[in-house]
């Protein structure tokens, strides 16, 4: 078994690598439906009952994939901390083991935290690319935590031409520190920065908002953004919270997400949108999901007037099964990590 720390992770794992396996997974899962297994994720609130710690949730996983020859089991055990940003650790903690069906022996144990991240926001580079006007300029990042960093890297990945990015978060002081990291980590990228003091000058002008958030009310309504944006959603994980409103969800001629199975129950947004009787979004009025996008069940028209489109993100242990899946191969091959006999 060979055991992958963040850094060893980090070294291999890039972007198109991590877009690139989730759109070979989706494509695969519209060829061979059956191949890609992935059970409901079993969730386990955590210190409801503390009144000096935060709640939060441990999560597990799993997920089977086929490729055609070989067979491999994917866990992936999260825990949800959020009161970690105060200790200087990422809100989600996880690890991700990878074992060989055909034997049974766990090939690989990985820190899931920076896999957490890199595949969380490939989907939303993903949709980016499928949704979002090829010649945007301008994005707008709202909430400027652990899960920012990498999903801004994956729309800037699709979406290179974009020369501005406006930063809003609750706290400004935390929206300077991510600039500044950003800058430093990621020096590819061209971009100038400005660090809004409202949320209202951070979209206005914006071709893509990309939303990671813990909000509980919709964030700005479709009136205060442009008429063809696109917006990448990734927050509101749960189904009392919600950083997209009604008016926006209306609006948007096109509503897709990653795993409308787990949506149903996770979608905070959506959720709240269809079960308010004053909206007029129910869920039968969803455009589709992220593979329908790769299979092209569902075509979007990027050079017409497209309108405002939005994805939602509520995850699924398959897209972590095939980042880290590559991961686990690309480490074995290149001989990378502490390989340990069991």
């Amino acid at each position: 078994m060979r055991i992958l720390d963040i850094h060893t992770v980090k070294k291999q794992l890039t972007m198109s690598m991590a877009i690139e396996a989730i759109e070979e997974l989706l494509n695969v899962q519209g060829e061979h439906p059956t191949w890609v297994k992935t059970p409901e994720r079993l969730v386990i609130p955590t210190f409801e009952e503390s009144s000096t710690k935060s709640s939060g949730s441990h999560l597990s996983m799993p997920a089977v994939v086929f490729d055609g020859t070989n067979e491999y089991a994917i866990v992936k055990l999260v825990t949800i901390c959020p009161d970690n940003p105060k200790r200087d650790k990422p809100t989600t903690m996880a690890n991700v083991t990878v074992s060989d069906n055909d034997t049974g022996e766990m090939l690989a144990f990985l820190d899931g935290v920076y896999i957490t991240q890199v595949r969380t926001a490939a989907l939303s580079g993903i949709a980016t690319k499928y949704l979002a006007n090829p010649d945007s300029q301008v994005a707008a990042v709202v909430g400027t935590g652990g899960m920012a960093y990498e999903q801004l890297n994956a729309i800037l990945t699709v979406r290179p031409n974009i020369k501005q990015v406006n930063l809003w978060n609750r706290t400004e002081q935390t929206a300077h520190k991510f600039q500044e990291k950003f800058k430093k980590d990621y020096p590819q990228w061209d971009v100038d920065f400005t660090v809004c003091d409202d949320i209202e000058a951070a979209i206005l002008d914006a071709d893509i908002i990309n939303l990671a958030t813990r909000a509980t009310s919709g964030l700005f309504e479709a009136a205060q953004i442009k008429a063809d944006a696109h917006i990448n959603a990734v927050g509101a994980y749960q189904a009392s919270m919600k950083e997209v409103s009604n008016s926006v969800i209306e609006a948007s001629t096109s509503v897709i997400i990653d795993d409308a199975e787990g949506g149903l129950h996770e979608a905070g947004d959506l959720i709240q949108a269809h079960e308010d009787a004053d909206s007029t979004w129910t869920w039968d009025k969803l455009t589709g999901t992220l593979s329908d996008l790769i299979n092209e069940k569902v075509t979007i028209d990027l050079n017409a007037n497209k309108g405002i489109t939005l994805f939602k993100s509520v995850g699924a242990a398959s897209f972590d099964a095939a980042v880290a899946l590559k991961v686990a191969q690309k480490a074995k091959k290149d001989d990378l990590g502490q390989f340990v006999a069991l």
